[in-house]
């Protein structure tokens, strides 16, 4: 008796590991910086708040349709007017248990065994674990060295007649990389041309800095929604900082958003209807709280960025969205202080109770990333203890919660 020999060969999730590693120290007593996570720590706007409130107070928390309750498809509707200059059907929607679930969702329905989908490394670390529970095969297009965008013309190359499906994820988790209009109207184009789905995940559409504006896909289709191979995956998560609530949708084809509803109905069956109702008044009330957040986070990037650039032997690329950033750590290996990155993301850990995460698990080794969705205060604390761990002129002591450290490994 035991699992499958497939359950065997996904892998955890990487940044859900190193979440629950980091709560077990804390409940230990441990002062952890957590630099890994992606979660702003915002509460969830209040119109959200009010309408669930509304909603639980009337009792009635009900089954929903598979596909998402009507007057929630009628935001993502508005909402895609408002930020895509496109105006969908009601039956080109569909409501899941966040963008993860859409995404996986959307694989599920158009791939068949041995069919090919290209990963644009640094890619999120779900993409290649969900391609291959859909029993077909991830192909990984990196970038030119000392860049984090991979060009169009390496995409091109690794297209094959098995290739369904290319997932592009701009701005970027986990460089904070805004693909450039040219390279998404690329994209767009060869893969309407070629009848290749180009699955957007557009969860971070709306946290750019530095008055960047994140190309949208819709601009480049000249194809009506049911004859495109656009599939665009958005949700509240991210935008709102309403990780919690689970609420996340796709516009593709009615014939693709269909066969989608069939496999969640045998899934999920639905997705919660309180959530759906907050989702609902966050998106139709006042939108003050989405642009605070993304001003906070443009200052968390500056910090951010300000206080790599003092620490010996690391370089980065100042992103232009997101919350994350994707340092080059490389220089730390020639040092001996780790042999790749997963080594150096456990040191860190350990040492000075810093969670980070590996770049392996973005496609990308000799890379950290580092989440500056938390405070200022925390960015701040968790470089200066990374900078004590792999600076040599450093102090050799360093206060670390209650403890003092002293290091013993320069």
């Amino acid at each position: 008796m035991g699992v499958s020999q497939f359950a065997r060969s996904i892998s955890e999730s990487p940044t859900m590991a190193l979440n629950e590693q980091a709560r077990m120290l804390r409940e230990q007593g441990e002062s952890i910086v957590h630099l890994g996570i992606g979660e702003p720590q915002n509460k969830a706007p209040q119109a959200a708040i009010d309408t669930a409130a509304s909603a639980l107070a009337g009792g009635k928390i009900k089954y929903t349709p598979t596909t998402g309750i009507p007057s929630f498809k009628k935001a993502v509707i508005r909402y895609t007017e408002e930020n895509y200059g496109r105006t969908v059907s009601p039956k080109s929607v569909i409501v899941c248990a966040g963008a993860k679930q859409a995404i996986f969702n959307a694989l599920w329905a158009i791939l068949d065994p041995g069919d090919e989908v290209i990963l644009l490394a640094p890619y999120w670390v779900s993409y290649p674990e969900m391609v291959k529970m859909c029993r077909a095969v991830p192909v990984v297009v990196t970038p030119a060295d000392g860049t984090l965008t991979p060009s169009f013309d390496r995409i091109e190359r690794a297209v094959t007649p098995r290739t369904r499906a290319i997932i592009v994820n701009s701005p970027n988790n986990p460089s904070g990389m805004v693909f450039s209009r040219d390279l998404v109207g690329e994209l767009v184009r060869f893969c309407e041309e070629r009848g290749i789905h180009a699955i957007m995940d557009d969860i971070y559409h709306k946290l750019v800095f530095d008055g960047v504006k994140a190309p949208s896909c819709y601009e480049f289709s000249t194809r009506d929604t049911n004859a495109s191979s656009l599939i665009v995956v958005n949700g509240i998560a991210k935008t709102y900082g309403m990780t919690g609530f689970r609420i996340g949708w796709a516009i593709a084809s009615q014939e693709i958003v269909s066969a989608m509803g069939t496999l969640q109905s045998q899934t999920t069956s639905c997705t919660s209807s309180l959530c759906q109702l907050a989702a609902q008044g966050a998106m139709l009330g006042p939108q003050d709280e989405v642009e605070g957040l993304r001003k906070s986070m443009e200052h968390n990037r500056d910090v951010i960025v300000a206080e790599l650039a003092k620490v010996p032997g690391v370089s980065v690329i100042k992103p232009a969205g997101t919350f994350y950033c994707l340092p080059d750590f490389s220089g730390c290996f020639k040092a001996g202080i780790a042999k790749d990155s997963f080594e150096l993301a456990m040191f860190l850990l350990s040492k000075v109770r810093v969670v980070t995460v590996p770049g392996r698990d973005f496609g990308l080794e000799g890379y950290l990333r580092l989440s500056y969705a938390g405070s200022t205060a925390e960015v701040l604390e968790g470089i200066d203890r990374i900078r004590w761990a792999l600076d040599p002129a450093a102090p050799k002591e360093m206060r670390i919660g209650e403890k003092t450290v002293v290091r013993d490994w320069l």
